[in-house]
């Protein structure tokens, strides 16, 4: 994943619990770690996805090309509480390998996380993951 990451970088972080798929746009995200490979998002505590990802205890990170903005736009402006965002935008998933959770097809990289960590920091918590698998899959203009 090496390249890929990036302070102002916006990701796509997907989530499963139970039967719903969430996307959600973040850009509070970084490496933390190599050895351990850990990497943490920082998500609102109001957000659908924060209750997903702490239930679960999973989740995503999905390096998305340049060309996508308009999706990635599109998930980061509705909630998925009421909001199919897989549908709406038309991005296909995949089944992740080492989680219960999915990924989108059309991501230059991901990395399957699993929650090694919580953090409280007000309004908001850093979910710290293990990264379980990682891969890039193409390169673009992220």
């Amino acid at each position: 994943m090496s390249g890929l990451t990036g302070a102002r970088q916006v990701v796509l972080v997907t989530s499963r619990y139970k039967d719903k798929d969430n996307i959600i746009a973040l850009a509070w995200h970084m490496r933390t770690s190599f050895e351990p490979e850990l990497y943490a998002i920082s998500v609102g505590k109001t957000r659908f996805s924060c209750g997903m990802i702490e239930k679960s205890k999973c989740f995503c990170v999905n390096f998305m090309p340049a060309s996508l903005k308009k999706e990635i736009v599109h998930c980061g402006s509705c909630s998925g509480r009421t909001h199919d965002k897989f549908a709406e935008t038309k991005l296909q998933k995949e089944e992740c390998e080492k989680i219960n959770c999915p990924r989108i097809k059309k991501a230059l990289a991901y990395a399957e996380c699993s929650v090694f960590k919580e953090v409280d920091t007000g309004d908001h918590f850093i979910f710290i993951g293990k990264v379980l698998k990682s891969k890039v899959l193409k390169k673009g203009k992220r």
